[in-house]
């Protein structure tokens, strides 16, 4: 028992450690006077705005976990049992990285009664359409922002040239990825019992079957469209902050939506609530579109800093909320 203790701690130091380092690194340059001007000089309508709008956000969010579970489970799920359950798991994202999930569904069994097997399932389902989405959103992205897109890449490696190459040894490559094809298809069916391999293809069958489970839903119109919504959502909520900010105030909503790509991503690292992954991502992004790396960065702060208030804030009055209620029956053992 201790040992499992003493690993998950080290994890939890460890990635915090990091998430600190980074934002450190990023931020030990830039003055405190010149983040306070600059928070003080910014439009607090339009980021008073995405916080309303972030935290209707949240509220579709707990909708939307409603639809995914079964009433035979325990005490009915209220849109606002839902809400208060995601709140407190967002809170407790900040402490240890990926516990909301875990944490969520605790709430929710203790007031409700449901399962936390059910209540798991139904959060797999959740965070793989969240992946879908979030993949579809990546390719409107680079649809909307196709040079930004080619340019970043130029600056890697020259394309002109590597189209020429590949052009040239077109056979070789063909050849080449045939055989590669080959290697990895033997390699597949030769270690298919090994654990790493296991684990993607249970984790593609989760994706599947959540898929695949949604058309069996009482309201899955209901679910497509709140999925949609929640994205929206996401970009309102940055594109409202960066018309409060002067410096990225001109920026086009297909840039915006660049930045939350970029955001979104950042938020995906092992590390709590996204701390410096996020802020690196999105400074790095702004500077490519032309934003100054001060207030570049400066912006990854303030709208991370009044996501995190807010999301203490609410966590912590979702908490209370739900430490008052009277705990549910727990569901029948069959």
């Amino acid at each position: 028992m201790i040992q499992p203790r003493i690993k998950q701690t080290i994890q939890i130091v460890i990635s915090l450690a990091i998430a600190i380092w980074i934002f450190w690194f990023l931020y030990k340059d830039i003055e405190l006077e010149s983040l306070v001007d600059q928070v003080l000089s910014s439009n607090w309508s339009w980021i008073g705005l995405s916080m309303l709008i972030a935290l209707g956000g949240y509220w579709l969010r707990g909708w939307r976990w409603t639809l995914l579970i079964t009433e035979s489970e325990g005490r009915k799920v209220t849109t606002a049992d839902a809400y208060h359950a995601v709140m407190v798991g967002y809170l407790a994202n900040l402490l240890i990285p990926r516990a909301g999930e875990v944490a969520r569904c605790g709430i929710l069994n203790r007031t409700n009664g449901q399962s936390v097997g059910h209540l798991l399932g139904t959060v797999i389902i959740e965070r793989t359409i969240d992946l879908v989405f979030m993949m579809a959103t990546i390719f409107l992205a680079f649809v909307v922002e196709n040079q930004l897109f080619v340019s970043l890449a130029n600056q890697l490696v020259n394309l002109e040239s590597l189209g020429e190459m590949a052009l040239r040894n077109l056979p070789i490559l063909i050849g080449g990825g045939l055989i590669f094809a080959l290697v990895i298809y033997f390699l597949l069916k030769r270690f298919r019992d090994h654990g790493f391999i296991q684990k993607i293809q249970h984790f593609l069958r989760e994706m599947y079957g959540g898929i695949k489970g949604i058309s069996k839903l009482k309201n899955p119109a209901g679910f497509w469209i709140s999925s949609i919504v929640i994205w929206v959502i996401y970009f309102l909520t940055m594109y409202t902050v960066s018309l409060g900010i002067q410096s990225t105030a001109n920026l086009s909503p297909g840039e915006v939506l660049l930045v939350m790509v970029m955001g979104s991503i950042g938020m995906i690292a092992p590390v709590q609530g996204g701390i410096g992954t996020f802020h690196a991502l999105v400074a790095f992004i702004l500077i490519q579109l032309g934003i100054s790396e001060q207030d570049g960065k400066i912006f990854a702060a303030i709208i991370h800093g009044t996501q995190m208030i807010l999301v203490l804030v609410g966590g912590l009055v979702s908490w209370l909320v739900m430490m008052q209620k009277q705990v549910g029956n727990k569901p029948n053992k069959a």
